[in-house]
């Protein structure tokens, strides 16, 4: 296996029988993953990840996630004024705003100082991944095409069936909240359903730190939803307050990822019925997994889709 420390020098390997089990593991998975809806768009080519040694694998299944990390650092950066930091990073693919963003104007000291943290994260997390692709011998996708203009418009009205219409997630610290709801509990899912897909699970190896990144993502799902429930009975809309909210993009969610998971807002709690759901999880209190078919239909704004949504050209990479 090669190294994933970013500068090493990758050192190519020829598959091991175990890396070949792996990789027709990953087929089946991804395959399974194809079958949530029966539309034929939504059909993943994966095919030539089973030529692929299993650095190459593992580079290919980094380089999906890099799709969405590319997405997350888009949307915080461009809420706090620091889209510009993004420049030339993965080339210089559109990046849809609503006219006049200049930055979310934050009037919550606590939420524009995590605003922050989260650009800085996530933009780390794009530059962490890059390296680490091209320490697997691997090239890291470019930046594809981002709408977080009209895709999130969409998805607001589609899931507050036509109650909310030109949702502006750049608008105030409340919708920025909502905005970020719509992709942090995505993130936590998709990592942990790549995860058997990974080959290299040494101590420091591509598994360990796609767990790091993981947590991560946990760790801002958690604090977003924390933000949302104590919000919860604030108007949005007419006639729906935030947990009212929250549970239509849970709803629409589990309605575009197909069966598998229970998508929940933020009172809409499994263990404890009727009360807090900070964090997501099953009746056993373990995080979902998503697989990558399920988190384009997220993505895209429809079940089977090529291409739409946040990503109006389709993401880039083996895994599309």
């Amino acid at each position: 296996m090669t190294q994933v420390a970013p500068g090493s020098s990758p050192t190519e390997t020829a598959p091991t029988p175990n890396a070949r089990r792996q990789v027709l593991r990953a087929l089946g998975l991804l395959g399974l993953g194809a079958a949530v809806t029966s539309c034929a768009p939504g059909v993943l080519s994966l095919s030539s990840l089973a030529n692929l040694p299993a650095a190459g694998v593992d580079a290919a299944v980094l380089n999906f996630a890099l799709n969405l990390e590319y997405l997350e650092a888009a949307f915080y950066l461009a809420a706090t004024g620091r889209l510009a930091e993004l420049q030339g990073v993965g080339g210089n693919a559109e990046i849809r705003l609503p006219t006049g963003t200049q930055g979310v104007p934050f009037a919550v000291p606590e939420v524009k100082d995590f605003a922050n943290e989260l650009a800085s994260d996530e933009i780390a997390h794009v530059k962490f991944l890059i390296s680490t692709i091209q320490a697997l011998g691997g090239t890291p996708i470019e930046r594809p095409a981002l709408d977080l203009s009209g895709a999130f418009a969409t998805a607001a009205s589609a899931a507050s069936g036509g109650k909310i219409q030109g949702f502006n997630p750049f608008a105030n610290d409340l919708f920025f909240l909502h905005g970020a709801y719509i992709f942090e509990d995505v993130g936590v899912t998709a990592y942990k359903g790549a995860s058997p897909l990974i080959n290299d699970d040494r101590p420091g190896g591509v598994l360990e730190q796609a767990a790091g990144i993981l947590a991560v993502e946990g760790y801002h799902a958690g604090a977003i939803r924390s933000m949302l429930y104590e919000r919860r009975d604030e108007q949005v809309a007419a006639g729906l307050n935030v947990a009212a909210v929250t549970k239509a993009i849970s709803d629409f969610r589990d309605l575009a990822d197909g069966p598998g998971d229970r998508d929940q807002g933020v009172t809409e709690a499994i263990l404890r019925p009727g009360n807090s759901n900070i964090v997501l999880t099953d009746q056993n209190a373990v995080a979902y997994s998503r697989l990558p078919r399920q988190v384009l239909n997220i993505v895209y704004l429809a079940p089977g889709a090529s291409r739409g949504g946040f990503f109006p050209n389709g993401v880039n990479g083996v895994i599309k």
